[in-house]
């Protein structure tokens, strides 16, 4: 009774038995039984994006801690701040904006073109709750700072008791 060869794919993820073993001359000879093959059980329904429709592109952001406060910093540069939008949670901040596109010259006069133009968004989730109230963003030669002060969860205060 011969045994069925399970593709490399299953024996990576599991379906295979750590037991079966693949040779490299198995694996280039191409052969069929080692075609990764999905299970229908696993296939999945993805949206896809229309060609109209265009990603976001990430905004890349240095974030670091203080003793008081964290700190978010980012390159907006060639964003109006209308086009800027700062969402803050206790636990989490969201940038979204859009970088518009000043075209100057025909496309074939460039040699490169390596600057991101759209829509772009980040979400970052934080290491320790901030105070929302407090925060304090400030833009200054294209770098947005954002100061978030850290939540302190030991503080306490007296509280008044009232006689009616």
């Amino acid at each position: 009774m011969a045994r069925e060869k399970r593709s490399l794919f299953d024996w990576l993820t599991g379906s295979a038995g750590a037991s079966e073993d693949y040779s490299f001359e198995d694996l280039e000879s191409g052969g069929a039984a080692y075609a990764p093959r999905i299970p229908a059980h696993a296939e999945r329904s993805v949206p896809v994006m229309s060609v109209e429709e265009e990603a976001d592109g990430e905004l890349a952001v240095d974030v670091y801690q203080t003793p008081t406060h964290i700190i978010i910093k980012a390159m907006i540069a060639g964003v109006r701040p209308e086009d800027l939008d700062v969402s803050i949670t206790r636990d989490m901040v969201t940038l979204r904006g859009k970088r518009e596109k000043h075209v100057e010259g025909n496309a074939g006069d460039f040699f490169f073109s390596e600057l991101y133009w759209g829509s772009f968004s980040r979400t970052i989730v934080l290491p320790q709750e901030v105070e929302i109230e407090e925060a304090e963003a400030n833009e200054k030669h294209g770098l947005l700072t954002i100061r978030l002060p850290k939540l302190d969860k030991g503080r306490q205060a007296k509280l008044k008791i009232k006689s009616n």
